[in-house]
This record gives structure tokens, sequence and C-alpha cells, in this order.
């Protein structure tokens, strides 16, 4: 009888690049399978898929837009026909910087595609299964600590989104489902301080300085994601801090 412990499936949400894509390739590299979720980005995410099997997983291409109801609902089918459960949610995606989107559109998925996601994965989840919320400081702070402005808009949604998960705790506790919430300072590498830059130069620089010379790294922030949903149980809700807080 092989001592090998059960595989578990997570389902990491933006995965096809940037911190999600970290998440994919650390995850199959703590033994975990992964579904690989992406809206566009076919070839990335096979990239992605390939990483996961490089390290002898098994990887799920899992196509879907989160702000679309229909997409979320075949997104659970196609992981319910290939794995039949999942124990780990890692909602990753985020968005609300992008031209051409209307007004609603950060509302619409940084809090109203969060809980459709929970609501679409959570009949999948068996007792143990664990929700992780990805988000930044300027947004878990939001109200209590300023924001710059070109921020704002993600900012608020996504603290209005991490609210809404934080409402379902008692439910997910019935079902014997943890939420942990990782909060990051700005990232080095990532698009977020690229597309704030092009309003406001020199803020990654000055956040930078004020962190005390340094700031997380896209590995170091996925690593912190990783531990979370991989390690030992923390108290549902707890907040994992990645990067200074000041």
């Amino acid at each position: 009888m092989s001592s090998e412990p059960p595989r578990q499936l997570a389902l990491v949400t933006g995965a096809s690049r940037g911190i999600g894509a970290a998440v994919a390739r650390m995850l199959a590299e703590r033994g975990a399978d992964v579904a690989i979720n992406y809206r566009s980005k076919g070839p990335r995410a096979e990239s992605v898929a390939a990483q996961v099997q490089a390290a002898g997983r098994r990887a799920i291409l899992a196509q879907a837009d989160l702000t679309s109801p229909a997409d979320l609902q075949a997104m659970a089918q196609t992981i319910a026909d290939s794995a039949g459960s999942l124990h780990i949610l890692i909602l990753n995606a985020s968005g609300g910087l992008e031209k051409d989107k209307p007004a609603d559109y950060a509302l619409e998925l940084n809090r109203d595609a969060q809980l459709r996601t929970l609501d679409a994965m959570l009949p999948l989840m068996p007792p143990g299964g664990r929700v992780v919320f990805v988000t930044s400081h300027w947004a878990h702070f939001y109200g209590q600590k300023p924001v710059i402005a070109p921020y704002e808009i993600i900012a608020s949604t996504k603290r209005a989104g991490e609210d809404a998960l934080r409402a379902r705790i008692p439910e997910l506790e019935t079902r014997g489902v943890g939420l942990v919430v990782v909060s990051g300072d700005v990232i080095e590498g990532t698009i977020t301080p690229r597309l704030i830059e092009r309003d406001l130069p020199g803020m990654v620089e000055a956040r930078r300085a004020l962190a005390g010379g340094s700031l997380p790294t896209v590995d170091a922030f996925a690593a912190a994601i990783v531990a979370a949903a991989l390690g030992p149980p923390m108290p549902s809700g707890h907040t994992v801090f990645v990067g200074s807080t000041d």
C-alpha cells in the first residue's frame, strides 16, 4: 500500500499569469493537482499547465469569465467531471483598472463574481476544504488607511468582496470549510503597480522606501498564498499579511 497522502485539487482563479501562475506552480510542487482558471489567455494557461505537469501533478484547464454565471457553472461541471471534488479554492482574480469596461465592472468582478465563484464551487468542496481570498493592504485596510486615487476603485470593491465573503463564514463552518484572507503590500513585478505608475510616476519607489527599502516579490506572495492553502488549519477569517502594513 502506498504511503503517499491523497492528492488535493486546488482551483486558482486568474492563473494564467503573474501571482496566479506562480501559485499554481508552487501548489504542484507541494503535491496538489491544479485547476487553472483563465478568461482568454489560452496559450499562457497551457504553459502554466505544462509546469504543473512537469511537477508530476495533474492540470485541469478551466476557462471561464468569472463575471458570467454560465461560464462559472460550466467550469464547476468541468471540475466535477474531471475530479469529482475540489479541496481548495483560491480566489486570486481581480481587476478594475482595465480600459473600456463599464463603470460597475470592478464591483462585478471583485465582489459579485467572487461570491458566485464560491457558490458554484462550494457543492464540490468536502469538509476540511479551504477558501483563500487574495487581496491587497490598500483594499484590506480600505476606510482605515489612505489609498492612492488610481487604486480607489479596486480597493473599495475588493474590500466589499472581502466583507461579503466574511459574511459567509457561518455557512462555510457548517460545511467544515475555512476561509483565509492573504493580503499583500505592493507586489514587485505585477501589473497593478505598472498601471498605477502610468498615472503616478515614482509611486512604487516611494512605497518601497516607506516599507523599509523592499517590497514583496511575486514568488514571496505566492508562497504565502500556498502556505495558507496547504498549511495547518487557521481560524476561519484569519488574515495573513505579506509585506509591511505601515
